[in-house]
């Protein structure tokens, strides 16, 4: 094997690799409309899961204060084992009857694979909603209302353009 056919080999194995190391994702906008509720802001997290229901990737914060991360009882399990970075993607809570939109990004090989997003709730001196709603990753699911159980009244997404 000469010296070009190796270089073009080596090329398109590196190449192929890198390729598929880039995942493709498409982005989201995410409109949470919360309930009108009584007492301070909730700390919502939006959380990507896998087909068994475990964690997979926090993709929104939406509480500035790590303080209060604690009252997110089973993401902040999760938050302790991988100590995610979270500083590009916190924000302000979100109180009775407003809303917050976010722009989350998924990635293209999680849809249609029984993936979800997860909306976590917990509002002080309140009761935590473990899943106050959740999103199916299908082709119709990711775009279609989805109600809330707790503090959430619905969560819409749309694709960002």
């Amino acid at each position: 094997m000469n010296n070009l056919t190796k270089i073009f080999l080596l090329l398109a194995i590196v190449f192929g690799l890198s390729s598929s190391a880039f995942a493709q994702s498409s982005k989201y906008k995410c409109m949470i409309q919360m309930n009108a509720y009584e007492g301070e802001a909730a700390y919502v997290i939006i959380s990507l899961v896998n087909p068994q229901g475990g964690y997979e990737k926090t993709l929104s914060v939406l509480g500035p204060d790590k303080q209060w991360y604690n009252t997110l009882k089973e993401w902040y399990k999760f938050q302790n084992k991988t100590k995610e970075k979270l500083n590009a993607i916190t924000g302000a809570s979100v109180g009775g009857g407003d809303r917050a939109v976010r722009v989350i990004e998924i990635d293209a090989d999680k849809m249609n694979k029984g993936y979800k997003l997860r909306f976590e709730s917990a509002v002080e001196e309140q009761k935590y909603h473990t899943t106050d709603a959740e999103v199916a990753l299908t082709t119709d699911g990711v775009t279609a209302r989805t109600n809330g159980k707790g503090y959430i009244r619905f969560v819409k997404l749309t694709k960002a353009q």
